[in-house]
């Protein structure tokens, strides 16, 4: 395959990729866009379907793994179309650099059900800057005694940061885990609280 661009501009085959994921737009096959955007908290790849956002991955999850993922549960109509997540990476620009306190993009929030899909409707409600504790949210989401559900539920949080799961602590404020790890959690508790 190295052989039939070898004699084209450097630029030829993403044109031509560019082309082909616009086409697949247009005609309604492409059922999930990927992108990857650079962050303080490392390389988040993003994932869209036309309804909103699906997923957002940190390098720790394994991006390739990921798209796995979503090929086997959603669709394997997935190709690498950056534009349709221009909106979702201008946000995160703006969030990273301390213009943006809550994300206002579309969600695509199937790959959670019942009581998770429940946690993260309240995580929306935590306001920027700061936190509460699982015990607080469990109580919030209808199910005092959920505590463990709810640490379930921030772990399989498809949208971490957009979804704010970071702002969930342990009762005694320590931070608890985070599907982007202990650096990334507090990096983002500590951009907040700036």
């Amino acid at each position: 395959m190295t052989e039939l661009f070898a004699d084209m501009p450097a630029d030829v085959p993403m044109r031509l990729h560019e082309r082909l994921a616009a086409a697949a737009e247009r005609e309604g096959i492409l059922d999930i866009a990927y992108r990857t955007v650079d962050t303080p908290v490392g390389s988040l790849l993003l994932a869209a379907t036309p309804t909103g956002l699906l997923r957002v991955v940190y390098p720790t999850a394994g991006h390739d793994a990921a798209l796995s993922v979503l090929a086997e549960k959603v669709s394997p109509r997935i190709l690498h179309a950056p534009a349709r997540l221009d909106a979702v990476a201008r946000q995160l620009d703006e969030y990273f650099a301390g213009r943006r306190r809550s994300f206002d993009v579309p969600l695509d929030l199937r790959l959670a059900s019942g009581f998770r899909r429940t946690v993260l409707a309240h995580l929306t409600d935590i306001g920027y800057g700061r936190t509460e504790s699982y015990a607080q949210v469990a109580a919030a989401a209808g199910s005092p005694r959920a505590v463990r559900a709810v640490g379930t539920a921030c772990a399989t949080n498809p949208v971490p940061v957009v979804v704010p799961c970071h702002r969930v602590v342990r009762s005694d404020g320590s931070s608890g885990g985070y599907a982007g790890g202990p650096g990334a959690k507090q990096a983002l508790l500590t951009l907040e609280a700036a």
